[in-house]
């Protein structure tokens, strides 16, 4: 079995945890195995990151403008003298 150290664990946090194990009858450490399992049982999300973004603030932004576009400059010669 592997162990896990936290470190700077905020003591509000710890209170709340301490107060859900004790709610469900079990110890902190078996608490956050639960949470760990529960969380990580999850399905991965199907979409990426960018994909979730528009979706979660499409409603509020709507269709931005886009600016036109324009070609890039050419690359700088260096060998031709100034």
């Amino acid at each position: 079995m592997a162990t896990l150290t936290i470190r700077n664990f905020d003591e509000t946090l710890k209170m709340h945890l301490r107060l859900r194990a004790a709610e469900h009858g079990r110890s902190m450490e078996e608490e956050v195995r639960c949470i760990l399992r529960q969380e990580l049982a999850k399905p991965a999300s199907e979409y990426g990151l960018g994909s979730r973004i528009v979706s979660r603030f499409s409603d509020v932004a709507g269709d931005l403008p886009l600016p036109e576009r324009s070609q890039p400059r050419p690359p700088i010669d260096w060998d031709e003298p100034s």
